[in-house]
């Protein structure tokens, strides 16, 4: 059982107020999965436990149905989302379970004190209706001959969700992470071409159903801490390529890094900043192993220090030049 002094408080787990949007939610996780990511903090144990509970905290509050659970319910948003009623009165402020001998009594309490002194008597050959307690509608009454607790156990264990943040490098490669869910240290193994969004199905590994004691699968989604040059164009990659004056001009032959090492690339004279080009099969892998495209665009990047050799050049090219880039904007008016 959960005890009240247990309860974790989700929304100041991730900064956020309780009416805290959906998107609110979502920035202030990525914000703080890039802060406490194990590979950005190694051997930080600290950082990882913290790590952790940004995961825990965001699978349920990025949840409509498990945060409303959770808002509703606290510390015992589990036991509801798994069909079963939570304790009368439960929430979060908690709720003492060792004033129950065993589970009998427990449900005893649910049912409005069924058999105990005071309360309604089985009478053999009879049928009955009861009021259920709140929480409760969603089961049938009972009738002779029903024991209360095998109602629970058919209800089905829930599946988990969690996110893990991964490296473009990892998320590309492929790889091995070992997470710890609910105190199990599990090993997954992450195929290649994962993107943020993605969905891993981890059979076996979710909840365990208290009642029938069946266990669901694990969901894990997928989010990519940010890369300093690549970044995703729908399902191309993209990224920004410098080039000087003099390569934009008169065109050039530029070695342009990609996901799996650097490719000649050739730049037409004349091009403009801004300019895209496409380098077809050097981008993002699905999981069948094909490429998307890498969308190069490209940057003119004007020297700051010119050495005296370098600006006399410069000043000739002004001189002799005839190219006015502003010729169309001279009848520009209001």
């Amino acid at each position: 059982m959960v005890a009240a002094t247990d309860f974790k408080d989700y929304y100041q787990i991730l900064g956020v107020s309780k009416n805290a949007t959906p998107e609110d939610i979502k920035k202030a996780y990525r914000k703080l999965a890039r802060k406490y990511h194990p590979d950005l903090n190694p051997n930080d144990k600290q950082a990882e436990a913290r790590f952790k509970e940004i995961n825990e905290a965001n699978e349920v509050l990025s949840d409509p149905e498990k945060r409303q659970k959770y808002d509703q319910y606290g510390q015992y948003w589990q036991q509801a989302a798994a069909g079963a009623s939570p304790p009368r009165g439960a929430g979060t402020q908690g709720y003492d379970f060792s004033q129950y001998g065993n589970f009998d009594d427990f449900i005893d309490e649910l049912l409005g004190g069924l058999g105990r002194s005071g309360g309604r008597t089985r009478q053999r050959g009879a049928n009955y209706h009861t009021t259920r307690p709140e929480g409760f509608r969603d089961y049938v009454d009972f009738g002779y001959g029903e024991d209360p607790s095998s109602r629970f156990t058919n209800v089905p264990a829930q599946d988990t969700e969690a996110a893990i943040a991964l490296t473009f490098s990892e998320a590309f490669h492929g790889t091995q992470k070992r997470l710890q869910i609910d105190g199990e240290t599990i090993t997954v193994r992450i195929p290649p071409g994962v993107k943020s969004g993605s969905r891993i199905r981890v059979k076996g590994k979710g909840q365990m159903s208290p009642f029938s004691q069946q266990r669901a699968d694990l969901y894990l989604t997928i989010e990519l801490l940010p890369h300093p040059f690549f970044k995703f164009e729908g399902d191309n990659l993209a990224c920004e390529l410098p080039v000087s004056p003099e390569e934009a001009v008169l065109g050039a032959q530029i070695d342009v890094p990609t996901p799996d090492g650097k490719v000649t690339m050739t730049i037409p004279a004349g091009v403009d900043s801004g300019q895209a080009l496409r380098l077809r099969g050097k981008g993002w892998r699905d999981p069948k192993g094909n490429r998307t495209a890498l969308i190069v665009r490209l940057k003119i990047v004007t020297p700051k220090d010119l050495s005296p050799q370098e600006r006399e050049c410069y000043e000739k090219l002004r001189q002799v030049s005839s190219f006015n880039p502003r010729q169309g904007l001279e009848e520009v008016r209001l």
